[in-house]
């Protein structure tokens, strides 16, 4: 027994089999509808049930709040239809999209710019060219099959590798082989089966300035999207600003730089600004301090014509979303986030 599923406002509509959330109905027949974690841990699928009734699985609280769940909000990563439905869902993506495969892969390389963080390359069959938007990410598919999700870090046209900046969690089932914390340690070389591409963090088609707003290696899903930028010349100003507690943990500082360089030699808009939370005595800090929300919204106060991309700790997604929207003004529908839940944010929904 299937259930009708109507959006609004776009008036897309997909059938819903019994024991399907409404994001896997939607994405299996091609209604894009925003996700990140599908996990229950992040938001970002959170849309408004408006007629009929749904059931929900378990989910993290900071994720749906309870005020939220009050006014009739779901998560549609764990949400059931019981009977047709209508909901309210303004991100439903219709451009671009490419439906995910599954391939194999090689580890060509892994390199540590920092002590907790690894930039794993990997190497695709021979005449596989991966077909993604900046900013959307994969998935391992690990050998009992489960998965852990990571963003890919370089633009579509520089993806002859792919390149993913990853951070240890102690304790991590995929992250401790990396460094060398679980046996057996992931090497230059090992096969690996992966799903790409995913989500929908990405730039819109727009003509609006944008906000991009990172904490650890939420850099790399962005470094992605102002390479693809460069690339195609987009004319829209651009503002990376990108947090860590000190120096060393901007792992990759020039980097940035040299796309901030690269982007005004091609006569772009674009502009990076590091923040440190913590800057230690050795950093010889004299830039910009506190969190990236803040000095953000210190920068361009009214943010009413702005869109704003955030990636990285759910913390400074969830914060940076309030201060955006309450005190900047920001249309909600123009926030666009990739929280980087972790396994155990999952595993406590």
């Amino acid at each position: 027994m299937s259930s009708n599923v109507v959006v609004r406002p776009s008036g897309r509509s997909f059938s819903a089999d019994a024991g399907e959330t409404l994001l896997d109905a939607g994405l299996r027949q091609g209604v894009t509808l925003p996700y990140g974690c599908r996990d229950g841990a992040c938001g970002s699928c959170k849309a408004r049930v408006l007629c009929g009734e749904v059931t929900l699985g378990a989910y993290q609280p900071r994720a749906l709040t309870d005020a939220e769940a009050k006014t009739g909000h779901v998560l549609m990563c764990r949400a059931h239809a019981q009977g047709d439905v209508e909901i309210e869902c303004r991100g439903v993506v219709a451009e671009g999209v490419v439906p995910p495969r599954k391939l194999p892969t090689r580890v060509a390389s892994i390199t540590r710019p920092s002590a907790d963080v690894v930039v794993l390359r990997l190497q695709l069959p021979a005449n596989e060219r991966p077909q993604y938007n900046a900013g959307q990410f994969l998935d391992f598919i690990l050998r009992d099959g489960t998965r852990r999700s990571y963003s890919i870090a370089n633009a579509p046209h520089l993806a002859e590798q792919i390149e993913l900046h990853i951070r240890h969690v102690p304790g991590g089932k995929f992250t401790d082989t990396l460094f060398g914390a679980a046996e057996p340690a992931l090497k230059e070389r090992d096969i690996l089966r992966i799903e790409l591409p995913l989500g929908t963090f990405f730039l819109r088609q727009s003509t609006k300035p944008a906000l991009l707003l990172a904490t650890g290696t939420g850099f790399g899903p962005l470094k992605a999207i102002i390479e693809h930028a460069i690339h195609t010349k987009d004319p829209r100003t651009l503002r990376l600003y990108w947090g860590a507690r000190t120096l060393k943990d901007l792992y990759a500082h020039d980097t940035a730089l040299e796309l901030e360089r690269q982007a005004k030699a091609a006569g772009l808009d674009f502009t990076y600004v590091p923040v440190l939370s913590r800057p230690a005595p050795e950093d010889n800090w004299t830039g910009r301090t506190g969190h990236v929300q803040d000095v953000a919204l210190a920068d361009e106060p009214e943010l009413m014509m702005w869109h704003a991309y955030a990636c990285g700790s759910p913390a400074m997604v969830d914060e940076a979303r309030r201060v955006l929207v309450e005190q900047g003004e920001l249309n909600e529908d123009n926030y666009f986030a990739d929280a980087f839940t972790t396994a155990a944010d999952s595993a406590g929904a």
